[in-house]
């Protein structure tokens, strides 16, 4: 794809463990590669080097104080290192995309809607949403309620956001330990630091797998996926994140038409083209392609 004159941007992923390998850091390179009109600069932030890395990606090192074990543990305070001072280039804005995400679309878009230049942009998560109502409850309650996001796609300026992962290492260095609610998770402390310029990601582009598509009642499932706004919304998503579905992707391929596993919240996929549409032709085609 040719390049547009639109702003350039970088997109961030972070690798540490061996939970992922690098072959699927190069496969979702391929894939943000194949559909963007725009290409970023692809940043890899890791514990260690990472042979067979794809050229395309700069790998930057995690620094030492976010290797903390407990950062890396199911909190992920880890990721907040993407906003410390010197970690990204802060000549033009970022996407943070976690590993587990499936991309069928233009992921430029999703920065371009980024607000203002201090804006920050999430997955709407929790029930009281992103942005004006959310800050009216911050307001009122002095910070102790908030609109909480979720991280596995983050939209941001880097300039305008070190004060994320300083908020961060001054609490830690305070209390030594996570007691301070927002702390917990990475999503809740970017959530509660940025609260006065938070918004959404919009869900007609990118949503997360098990919210959007997953349900308690199987009959629920079928009613969104007939209704025709809901299927027009759903066929234009350029990015779906697994994150929360229990079973692995390749034994989501293996799986037939019409197949059923219900998660242990008492969640239930259906596996079916009915009610998933394109997206389930999206993860088979993301999962089955040959990184290029």
């Amino acid at each position: 794809m040719q390049p547009s004159d639109g702003l350039a941007w970088q997109c961030v992923m972070f690798l540490w463990g061996d939970k992922y390998d690098v072959a699927l850091v190069n496969r979702l390179i391929a894939a943000i590669a194949k559909h963007t009109n725009r290409q970023p600069r692809f940043v890899l932030l890791s514990d260690r080097v990472r042979p067979g890395l794809d050229a395309r990606a700069e790998l930057r090192m995690i620094p030492q104080f976010w290797l903390t074990p407990l950062f890396l543990a199911s909190g992920c305070q880890a990721k907040l290192a993407m906003f410390e001072k010197g970690v990204l280039a802060e000549d033009f804005p970022a996407l943070y995309i976690d590993l587990d995400t499936v991309v069928s679309g233009d992921l430029s878009r999703i920065v371009d809607l980024l607000p203002t230049p201090d804006g920050l942009m999430l997955l709407q998560s929790a029930i009281v949403p992103l942005g004006a109502v959310g800050r009216f409850f911050w307001r009122r309650t002095k910070g102790r309620k908030y609109a909480r996001g979720n991280s596995s796609l983050v939209a941001f300026h880097p300039k305008h956001h070190h004060q994320i992962a300083a908020k961060f290492l001054a609490l830690w260095t305070q209390l030594q330990d996570l007691s301070f609610r927002p702390m917990i998770a990475d999503e809740r402390f970017m959530s509660w630091a940025a609260q006065s310029t938070v918004a959404a990601i919009p869900n007609r582009l990118a949503v997360k797998f098990p919210t959007e598509f997953m349900s308690r009642v199987n009959a629920v499932s079928y009613l969104w996926a007939f209704l025709p706004w809901v299927r027009a919304r759903r066929a234009g998503l350029i990015a779906v994140t697994l994150c929360g579905v229990e079973i692995k992707p390749e034994a989501l391929l293996a799986l037939p038409d019409g197949a059923r596993v219900t998660d242990p919240k008492g969640r239930t996929l259906i596996w079916s083209d009915f009610v998933l549409g394109k997206t389930r032709r999206d993860i088979i085609r993301f999962y089955s392609d040959q990184p290029r």
